[in-house]
This record gives C-alpha cells, sequence and structure tokens, in this order.
C-alpha cells in the first residue's frame, strides 16, 4: 500500500534519524516501572536468575508485539484508530485501535501525569529541606502530607502535564526527537554516577549479592508471570505508542533491529536501576521493597544517611523525572496525533485540547490520594491504573496479535522485510510467535491480572 493512499493531505512527519527514533522509542519504554519496579522483582525472584527468564521472555513475546505494533504503523502511516480503518476498509477492527489509544493517550497518562508531578515536587525537595528532615526519621512524613495536600498535587500534575505539551507541540522531530536526544544520554550519565556512589559504600556488596546472585530455587510460576507482566508493560505494548511512533518511521528503517535496539535500551536501563538503588539499600541497612515506598520514602532516608545527600537525591529525581517524561510525551502523542489524522485538527489546536481534556481527567486521581473519589473500594488513580494495565493493555495486544497473524499476515511479512528487498532470518519464528504463542501468554497475563 503506497504513501500517497494512506497518507495525509499534509506531508506526514517523519523521524530525523534512526539514533533519534530509537532513543525516542526506548524513551517511551523507560520508566517509572524500570526504575522503582523492575529492580524489586529481580531481587524478589532470584536475581540474575530472574533476569534470565525476563530476558528470554521478552526476547519471545515483547520483540514478537513491538514489531507488529511498528509494521502496523509504518504500513498505514497513520495512528491506532486509523491505522485499522486504513489497513481493512472496515470499521469491525478500529476497536482495537481506540482500546489502545484511549488506554496509553488518556487514562494511563491522566493519572501517569500525577506522578510524573512528584517528581518535580521531590527535586524541589531535595534543593530544599527533604533531606534534613529524612535524616529526621521523617521522609513518611514528608510524603504523607504532600499527597495530602490536594491544591499542592494537582499544582504538580499541571506543570509536569505543560511540560509535556511544550515539547509535543514542537512535533515529531523538534519537539519529541530533539527532547530524547538531551534526556536519554543525561539519563545513563545520572545512572552511572548513582551507581558509582553506590557500590562504594561500605557495605555495598550485600546488596550486589542480593541483587545480582542468581538463586534459582526462587525460580516459580509465579516468578515467570512476573517476568512476562514486567516485560510486556514495560515497553509500552498495547497503548497505540508504537504503532504512533512507527508511523513516523521511514519506508528504509529496519524495523526487526529497531525492536531490538529499543528492548536492548530499555532493560540495560532497568538492570542499571538496580545497582544504583540495592548496594545503596543495604549498605544503609533498609530493607528493600517496592513502589512509591521505595522511591519517595525509604530512599530519600538512604540519601540522607550519605555525604552530599542532596546532591545525590536530586540526580535520582531528575534520573525518574526524565524517565516519567519521556514516557509521558509519547502517551501524549498517541492523543495529539489521533487529534489531528481522526479529526483534521492542527497540531497546535489538537496539543491545547488533548492537554487539557487529559489534565482534567487526571485531577480525581489526584485527588483521591487523600480522600475521595473512590471506585469500588480503590483509590481512583489505581482503578484507572487497574482498568488500563489489567484490561485494556493486554486486550489491545491481544486482538493486534490476532490481527497481524491471521487477518494481516502476507502484507505483515512485505512490511516487515521492507517489500522483501531486507531478509529476516527469523520471519517464520516471528509468524509462530505472533500467531500463537504472543497471544496466548498475553491472555495468560489478561487472566491473572483480572482481580479487582
Amino acid at each position: 500500500m503506497s504513501e500517497e493512499r494512506v497518507g495525509l493531505e499534509t506531508q506526514r512527519e517523519n523521524w530525523g534519524s534512526r539514533i533519534g527514533f530509537i532513543l525516542a522509542a526506548a524513551g517511551s519504554a523507560i520508566g517509572l516501572g524500570n526504575i522503582w519496579r523492575f529492580p524489586y522483582m529481580v531481587g524478589k525472584n532470584g536475581g540474575a536468575a530472574f533476569v534470565v527468564v525476563y530476558l528470554l521472555l521478552i526476547a519471545v513475546v515483547g520483540s514478537t508485539v513491538m514489531l507488529a505494533e511498528f509494521a502496523l504503523g509504518r504500513a498505514a502511516r497513520k495512528t491506532p484508530v486509523g491505522a485499522f480503518w486504513v489497513l481493512t476498509g472496515t470499521h469491525t477492527w478500529t476497536l482495537v485501535g481506540w482500546i489502545a489509544t484511549l488506554a496509553g493517550g488518556f487514562i494511563i497518562l491522566s493519572y501517569y501525569n500525577v506522578i510524573g508531578g512528584w517528581t518535580i515536587k521531590y527535586i524541589v525537595g531535595s534543593l530544599t529541606d527533604l533531606i534534613p528532615l529524612a535524616a529526621e526519621g521523617k521522609s513518611g512524613d514528608v510524603f504523607g502530607a504532600f499527597i495530602g495536600s490536594p491544591q499542592e498535587v494537582v499544582l504538580y500534575q499541571i506543570g509536569f502535564m505543560l511540560l509535556t505539551m511544550a515539547i509535543v507541540y514542537g512535533g515529531v522531530g523538534k519537539g519529541i526527537e530533539r527532547a530524547c536526544k538531551v534526556m536519554m544520554p543525561l539519563l545513563f550519565i545520572i545512572l552511572i554516577v548513582l551507581i558509582v556512589r553506590a557500590v562504594t559504600l561500605p557495605g555495598a556488596e550485600k546488596g550486589l549479592e542480593f541483587y545480582l546472585k542468581p538463586d534459582f530455587s526462587l525460580i516459580k510460576g509465579q516468578s515467570i508471570l512476573d517476568a512476562l507482566g514486567q516485560g510486556f508493560f514495560s515497553l509500552s505494548l498495547g497503548m497505540g505508542i508504537m504503532i504512533t511512533y512507527g508511523s513516523y518511521i521511514g519506508k528504509t528503517e529496519r524495523l526487526p533491529s529497531s525492536v531490538g535496539w529499543v528492548i536492548f535500551t530499555d532493560t540495560l536501563v532497568a538492570l542499571l536501576a538496580g545497582l544504583a538503588i540495592f548496594p545503596a539499600v543495604f549498605a544503609m541497612g533498609v530493607e528493600p521493597g517496592a513502589g512509591v515506598g521505595l522511591t519517595f520514602v525509604t530512599l530519600p532516608g538512604v540519601f540522607a544517611k550519605m555525604p552530599f545527600g542532596n546532591v545525590f537525591s536530586t540526580l535520582f529525581f531528575v534520573l525518574l523525572f526524565f524517565a516519567a517524561i519521556t514516557s509521558g510525551m509519547s502517551l501524549f502523542e498517541v492523543a495529539v496525533a489521533h487529534g489531528m489524522d481522526d479529526l483534521k485538527w492542527s497540531r497546535r489546536k489538537s496539543v491545547m485540547i488533548m492537554g487539557t481534556l487529559i489534565t482534567l481527567l487526571g485531577v480525581p486521581s489526584a485527588l483521591s490520594l487523600s480522600g475521595p473519589p473512590k471506585v469500588a473500594g480503590k483509590d481512583f488513580l489505581d482503578a484507572m491504573d487497574f482498568i488500563s494495565n489489567n484490561v485494556m493493555m493486554p486486550l489491545a495486544a491481544i486482538l493486534t496479535c490476532i490481527f497481524v497473524g491471521w487477518f494481516w499476515l502476507d502484507k505483515g511479512r512485505k512490511e516487515v522485510t521492507n517489500d522483501g528487498t531486507l531478509p529476516f532470518v527469523l520471519m517464520d519464528v516471528w509468524v509462530w510467535f505472533v500467531r500463537i504463542v504472543a497471544p496466548i501468554a498475553i491472555a495468560v497475563i489478561f487472566y491473572m491480572g483480572l482481580k479487582w
């Protein structure tokens, strides 16, 4: 299918360079989950043994779905809803595009910008009074007071969203790509600095042993499910991002190698995050935990015990901010591109309208941290997270695999091989995975995640 047939009246934006695209796609995949969830999952499930399982599963499932999404986006030169319409000529499969778009571009971003706001708050705090208070054992009180102040939480949420809007307003090349070319190298530099500081602390070897020494006896059925779920959600699959980013890929780009580079970069950051966190946590005699508690309560206390703790705390939360905003702007691009492609809005109009809608949608998540609104007993934020991550994303990914593997396979083969001009030695394996293995694996995640 030609670009002329499926393109917009105006020239479709493209990535300015291959490295720019890879950094942007990797930036999308590298999010808060890499920093605060992956290291803990590794430690909980056998250290290096879990890493081996994780790498095998993302090679099988993650790469399969990502390649399918890149191929769909590039073939159609459209965002998810438009892509399924262009490639089928019917509205039947556009439901998949709607599920992915609503999950990623709206629901996930609506609460993601709330947590992104927290990173800005903690950068400011690290430069002011956070570390002195943490040294007094009050880091939990600091976090509690912050999320208990609806006005402050909403203010930082809006600040994060405005920054996201400003970047995406610049477009694919001058906005997203340019920002990622700056932020991603800085992210790696900050990680290396934090790792050097962590591994040179007295007692750091206990954390390294916890994190890296494999214990295969800890690998259970749940560990495999944890690895599968972590890989799937870490790679930004099923939320419309990779289809949208794929629509900006040039026709000469090698899709399989791009997938490999994105997965490599995403996994490397996750592994490095563990090297920065666990040696420091163990060196300071603190029990490792996961998620919000580790990031916003435990780690400030750890930094408070270090010389120049305010410096390392600032660097860590800047790192977390970069991880959050590179994911945030990719999620926002899904919504903005939908407005441009499907509603024929200008980028400026789409950024303003979609940004306003998503910000308003995020306010209940921000407010729910200190009380109502709640949904069936869950905080509104947790409810939005459950609906998007446990229901909509896996459902979109399963249906995408079914579509590519059973209804669009011949054209999919051509797209992956650039119309047969580039060899892909794993084509037969990919076909089998996209048809059978990936849908079944994701269906297991889907089933296991349906616990309110």
